[in-house]
């Protein structure tokens, strides 16, 4: 496998790169050629989502004349500031005009490469293909493989449902954002043979919201058939609203612009930076009475007709291999913005969890939690309340989602890893998306340093994990020589094994089964 390139570069052409055209549905894209990756960035694929087309389905792109040039990336969709100042996270430029891919190809041939296309988290509001963490040469190079990295609407533009309260509000629909990421499905599967890849062999991942959208999708009878493997990072199927929660979303967004219920014409006319105004005096309106994000998929009748879980429960992503996971301290990273997990004591523990679960329930769990704890890790408030978050909110949604797949498709893994992050003295421990300058081979560059450190451990830790990614997406195994024994054997109910991923990878049955075993009947 080859060597990986450096991703932190300028998302443009330099002088001496290779031109290279291909021919899309829509007319002929130039791209180029650089350290053994032909690049293209900023491919359209759907109509600018501006004016009358705000809240409507995503259209597909308009044929241009002659060669388009696409050596720079799209904008992002509008976006409110990253609260957490992760490396390699920039957006850049931020337009409605935002519905983009990018493609890192070995070569434009017809060589029918396995294709992996890169959903982005931020919690349905923030983010973008083009981040620089996700830059695919890495990937292609390692695995020669095919990486698209994809644009999708966010918050209020991608996630309002507005039927109920709109109805006069021609062409929106709910899930515009969701819409958006099976139109790039759709035109990578109708156009990536020319860039080198296999439509028929499609693995779909993402991390945080990405991995939700994976999940999601897997549920989504329009996207049936557009990928034949799924790999959802720190997110899985449970991150839908009901239609009536959604509604009450929109009615919160809407008074706080001041609109009555019937004015279309007015909010399509209203410019994105005020809707980001609004958006967050939304979130700050609604609370936690709607759960942590307000704007995600809805279960509107029409694209989701029913949650998505149990859709895959009942069939909908049959024979869709699934790797998915958590990392072991997901909640510890939200725990920056959250000064009084420092100030818990049992009390506000308990006053904190009954807000999600009965105080009998809640009770229950904390004290299942205490007593795992007790022989090697510390049983405080604060860390009992991480390893709880961690859990109700990542780990057992993808415990769920891989025992309602495990139905239908036995080629289903599970992972949790647990290398650590050295900052802030490493209280951060292995937190919420520590595994993505690994996934993405960005160890020694510049700033993922500062958040996962370096080193051959770290080097070679990378490694694992992108092969094991890579295998996956070209066999539907994880498996490798790099790991023990070079196996990763499948998840079932009974052994339950456990891909951990640090400095030395195991296979492991079961961790953290009592843990596991309080939340039967509670989520």
């Amino acid at each position: 496998m080859a060597a990986k390139a450096n991703i932190i570069a300028a998302s443009r052409a330099t002088s001496g790169g290779r031109v290279v055209i291909v021919e899309t549905r829509s007319g002929r894209v130039e791209g180029f050629q650089a350290a053994g990756v032909e690049t293209f960035l900023g491919i359209p694929f759907a109509q600018p989502p501006v004016g009358k087309l705000r809240f409507s389905a995503p259209r597909p792109e308009e044929p241009w004349a002659g060669v388009r040039k696409v050596v720079e990336f799209g904008p992002s969709a509008p976006q409110p500031p990253l609260m957490l100042p992760l490396p390699g996270m920039d957006v850049g430029e931020q337009d409605e005009d935002c519905l983009y891919l990018n493609i890192y190809t070995p070569a434009t041939d017809d060589a029918r490469r396995p294709v992996m296309v890169w959903i982005h988290g931020g919690g349905f509001v923030i983010g973008s293909g083009s981040q620089p963490i996700y830059r695919g040469a890495p990937l292609a190079l390692r695995g020669d493989v095919v990486v698209v990295t994809i644009n999708y609407r966010l918050g209020p533009l991608g996630f309002m449902y507005l039927g109920d309260l709109c109805p006069d509000l021609e062409g929106a629909v709910g899930n515009a954002g969701l819409r958006d990421q099976i139109a790039a499905l759709r035109w990578v599967h109708e156009n990536i043979a020319a860039f080198g890849g296999d439509p028929g062999n499609v693995t779909v991942f993402g991390e945080s919201a990405g991995g939700m959208s994976v999940g999601t999708l897997l549920g989504t009878p329009s996207a049936s058939g557009l990928f034949q493997k799924a790999i959802p990072q720190s997110g899985a199927a449970h991150n839908v609203h009901t239609r009536e929660t959604a509604t009450h979303v929109a009615e919160r967004f809407l008074d706080s612009l001041g609109l009555d219920r019937g004015d279309a014409a007015t909010l399509l006319a209203i410019p994105p930076d005020k809707l980001l105004d609004t958006q967050q005096q939304t979130v700050l309106k609604l609370g936690s009475s709607v759960g942590l994000l307000p704007f995600q998929p809805l279960v509107d009748g029409d694209l989701l007709v029913e949650p998505p879980l149990e859709a895959v429960r009942k069939g909908q992503a049959a024979g869709v291999r699934l790797l998915t996971g958590t990392t072991r301290d997901e909640w510890r990273l939200f725990g920056m913005l959250d000064s009084g997990v420092a100030k818990l004591d049992e009390a506000r523990l308990l006053g904190r969890l009954a807000k999600q679960l009965s105080s009998e329930d809640a009770a229950l769990v904390i004290e299942t939690y205490r007593e795992a704890r007790q022989s090697n890790l510390s049983s405080a408030a604060s860390d009992l309340f991480y390893a709880i978050e961690t859990d109700r909110i990542f780990r057992i949604p993808a415990l769920r989602l891989v025992e309602a797949q495990l139905v239908h498709e036995p080629g289903c893994f599970m992972y949790r890893f647990d290398w650590a992050s050295p900052s802030l003295g490493g209280s951060l421990g292995a937190c919420h998306a520590i595994e993505l300058p690994f996934v993405f081979g960005l160890i020694g560059e510049k700033g993922a340093d500062l958040f996962v450190g370096g080193g051959p451990e770290a080097q070679r830790l990378s490694e694992i994990v992108m092969d094991a990614w890579l295998c996956f997406a070209r066999e539907g195994d994880p498996g490798h020589s790099g790991l023990l024994a070079g196996r990763w054997q499948a998840y079932d109910e009974v052994a339950r094994k456990t891909m951990i991923l640090d400095r030395e990878c195991s296979l492991e049955l079961d961790p953290a089964s009592a843990e596991r075993h309080v939340w039967e009947g509670l989520l």
